[in-house]
């Protein structure tokens, strides 16, 4: 009965959407869970205390053209996809990364923004450029979230596959990772390019980029299995596309927004 509920659901939406009417959720009330700690997707603004972001901009657009109302609710990284997965909240939403293996836990919405990973490094590195001399210097320390995606590309495209490699230094946050590279006690961080030239901009020269992109992700929102959420908000994602709001908010986040200041 869920089953056919969601299927009827998406029927409905998808039908709305073709007439040009987006469906109206009539103020429903949407529990969405972010980390805050992955700008300038989301996170807290420094001397505000604001959270603010990409996805809490997108969020609220989508809230007015399919009618819901939004709750925010914070948790770690490591604990959003299993509590999206047992209904803890309804949608989570922390530049998460659409793939095979989570979707045999969640739904995902349809991407809402493609990245390519990148590495980013202190302004004045020269002890290496690219992925494969980074390799090869064993001094050399990685920072990553584990169960990321930068940490997968991390262990399997430019280290030797090995999780437990103890040159990948564990974070809980991506900010405490780009702390700890600023500071000079890890020489890496993968990121997503949008995220890393936001960095790069804000950071009058102390941070850059070297290397070729290690990949392409595609980010999306994530929901409990069989959620009637996510054809409502595949069609506001799809009409915040085709009117240019999703472009917006790019320029806004990544090259107009100045990540501390």
């Amino acid at each position: 009965m869920k089953f056919l509920t969601a299927l009827t659901a998406s029927f409905l939406a998808t039908a709305a959407f073709a007439d040009g009417h987006l469906p109206n959720l009539d103020g429903k009330e949407v529990v969405v869970v972010t980390e805050n700690a992955y700008p300038p997707l989301q996170f807290v603004e420094p001397g505000t205390g604001n959270a603010i972001g990409w996805e809490y901009d997108a969020m609220a657009e989508i809230a007015k053209r399919i009618n819901i109302t939004v709750v925010y609710e914070n948790t770690s990284w490591d604990a959003m996809i299993p509590a999206v997965s047992e209904g803890q909240y309804d949608v989570g939403m922390t530049g998460i990364t659409i793939r095979e293996d989570r979707k045999e836990k969640v739904d995902f919405s349809d991407k809402y923004m493609t990245s390519e990973m990148v590495m980013l490094v202190r302004g004045d590195e020269d002890r290496f450029t690219d992925a494969k001399s980074f390799a090869s210097d064993a001094d050399l320390l990685m920072a990553a979230q584990p169960g990321t995606t930068p940490f997968y590309v991390g262990v399997y495209d430019v280290l030797d596959g090995d999780e437990a490699n103890p040159r990948i230094i564990k974070f809980e946050t991506f900010g405490a990772g780009v702390a700890a590279l600023r500071a000079g006690d890890v020489d890496l961080v993968l990121t997503d390019g949008t995220a890393g030239n936001g960095y790069v901009s804000s950071s009058d020269g102390a941070l850059k980029i070297v290397g070729e992109k290690l990949g392409t992700e595609d980010f999306g929102f994530i929901f409990p299995k069989g959620s009637e959420l996510v054809a409502p908000i595949n069609a506001a994602i799809a009409d915040m596309e085709k009117d240019g709001t999703l472009d917006a908010l790019n320029t806004k986040w990544f090259l107009d927004y100045k990540l501390g200041g």
